[in-house]
């Protein structure tokens, strides 16, 4: 079948790729302003996105409970899991010092950020260190975020799948293309906009997940997908992305939410492994998961494993309140499993594992205005590589970047884009994976893109002849499924240009990680096994221009 083509342009000022945390604080900031506002969500805004199942931790600075010593806050942060290297220091501290803000304005929607009646703060502390993480209750966080977004005039559609942004002759963003899920036959719709935002979460199912057999049962929302890379595919610069980053949570449950769990990580007789405590402990947790959560997976590979997470020596007051929390951040699946189990945490430990690699919060580079250095073209969430805070840094970095494109939407002018040759493209390549007769199923081609990552931009060591040939085995995966897949309905041709996003943004990765000829974090390289101290507070960029790939180190800033 052909694809359908709208006949109208949709248009607008500024188009939100994404209905997350980021997407929907930034439609909520642009449209008060009076900026005309369209958000696009290939799923539903009530429940979509990294954040779509809630959350019950919220980093912020707020001055009446941490003190006036910012730089005192600032430093514990640093040591913590929002902390570290991987973040430009000055984009933490103006995130920090705009948290109280929003903090208040989830408040006016209808977001408990206190329900205990008062701000109370857990988790992710290091022992002896102020906690600056907020309990909250996010349950309802999206369908509020929803609300509040139509409130103030922003037009949502829901079943979009935004594939490219459009750029002009001078490089400025002046639209996208993408087409609608809402019925079998796919149907193309052109957007044109002043600016458009990038909050696409981040990019999942490009290394095999806890459970190869089940491509979906990962950490975050499955349909995350490399959305970063229609950001990249425009001239946008990745940063950071050639250093892994894994999660930890309950082995082959695959759900956040490590904070949440208060007990001790212990060994199979139930003897802590840490240094920071021997028995739960509900204020801080156990800060061994955050400053080394690779070890899960390293206790198995040198035969010291398994871990586990010991709660029991908590009380039932903490066992309820636990399970509380469970709900609050959205992971409740994990007490209905406990439940239906019979499984009592007050006498069973529960084993913890290492999550599948994802490009979170490695990804997009971004100013203190959330742009990036394509004209017109914002980004924010956790698809951002020089800023943490996942909750925090979404619903701030959103904020900001709603701030900033109703400024720039009024500086430049409305661009035509019924005639843009990349329309034209898309529409023909759909045509031929909607009309190909007995193809491969992209289901094919994903698993063989996790096998490639898995085996030669490895998560464990990498080396320059594997990673050649890892390159060499995507660009023929791209090659092969070009030619060989074949598409049903809508629905299979979103998971396929989804591949494609992944493919685009691995080969980003292997190329990045090839360029980075030293040993750093997750990053192990057999062929340069030390630390480079003059990459010390530097960070590889990587962007496609007109005359190919551009990799470049710059220093954080500071």
């Amino acid at each position: 079948m052909d694809v359908v083509i709208r006949k109208d342009i949709v248009k607008t000022e500024y188009l939100i790729v994404g209905g997350g945390i980021a997407g929907l604080q930034s439609a909520i900031t642009a449209a008060a302003k009076g900026v005309d506002v369209l958000v696009a969500e290939k799923a539903n805004t009530l429940r979509s996105g990294s954040g779509c199942g809630g959350n019950d931790h919220f980093m912020c600075y707020i001055p009446e409970c941490h003190g006036d010593d910012f730089e005192k806050v600032i430093s514990e942060i640093n040591e913590g899991m929002e902390g570290g290297p991987w973040q430009d220091p000055a984009m933490l501290r103006k995130m920090m010092l705009r948290t109280k803000s929003i903090i208040d304005r989830w408040e006016s929607y209808g977001i408990n950020m206190r329900p205990t009646g008062e701000y109370h703060f857990e988790g992710h502390t290091m022992p002896g260190r102020q906690c600056y993480h907020l309990k909250y209750d996010g349950s309802n966080q999206k369908k509020r975020l929803t609300r509040e977004a139509r409130k103030n005039g922003a037009r949502i559609i829901n079943k979009v799948f935004i594939n490219d942004i459009l750029t002009n002759e001078e490089g400025k963003a002046v639209g996208a293309i993408g087409f609608s899920l809402a019925k079998d036959t796919p149907e193309i719709i052109v957007f044109q906009a002043k600016a458009v935002l990038v909050a696409t979460a981040q990019a999942m199912r490009m290394y095999p997940n806890v459970n190869p057999a089940y491509i979906f049962n990962t950490h975050s929302c499955p349909a995350s997908a490399g959305g970063a890379a229609i950001a990249y595919r425009a001239g946008a610069a990745l940063v950071n992305i050639d250093v892994p980053y894994r999660h930890a949570g309950v082995k082959g449950f695959a759900r956040s939410g490590k904070a949440t769990w208060f007990g001790v990580l212990s060994d199979i007789n139930g003897k802590s492994i840490g240094p920071f405590t021997d028995k739960p402990d509900r204020k801080r947790g156990d800060a061994l998961m955050d400053i080394y959560p690779g070890i899960f997976g390293d206790r198995l590979e040198h035969g010291t494993g398994p871990t586990y997470m010991n709660c029991t020596g908590y009380s039932e007051e903490d066992h309820a309140y636990q399970h509380r929390q469970f709900k609050c951040e959205g992971i409740d699946s994990i007490t209905d499993y406990l439940n239906q189990r019979g499984i009592n945490l007050h006498k069973s430990m529960v084993e913890f594992g290492t999550y599948d690699y994802s490009l979170s919060q490695r990804g997009i580079d971004i100013g203190q205005g959330a742009e990036t250095n394509v004209p017109g073209v914002y980004a924010a969430g956790i698809c951002c590589g020089n800023v943490r805070g996942n909750i925090t840094s979404a619903s701030v970095w959103g904020d900001v970047a709603g701030e900033s494109a109703a400024q720039y939407v009024m500086t430049v002018d409305e661009c035509d884009v019924s005639s843009h040759p990349l329309i034209q493209q898309r529409v023909d390549f759909y045509n031929k994976l909607m009309n190909r007769e007995n193809g491969a199923n992209w289901l094919e081609a994903n698993s063989t893109l996790q096998v490639i990552m898995q085996d030669y931009i490895s998560l464990h060591v990498r080396s320059d002849d594997m990673m050649r040939a890892g390159m060499k085995y995507l660009n023929d995966l791209r090659s092969y499924a070009r030619s060989d897949i074949g598409c049903a309905d809508a629905h299979e041709l979103m998971r396929t240009m989804e591949l494609f996003d992944l493919i685009d943004l691995a080969e980003a990765v292997a190329i990045t990680s090839r360029n980075r000829k030293e040993s750093r974090g997750m990053h192990r390289r057999v062929d340069y096994a030390y630390t480079n101290p003059l990459l010390n507070n530097m960070f590889q960029t990587i962007r496609l221009s007109e005359d190919g790939v551009k990799l470049e180190w710059r220093k954080r800033r500071k």
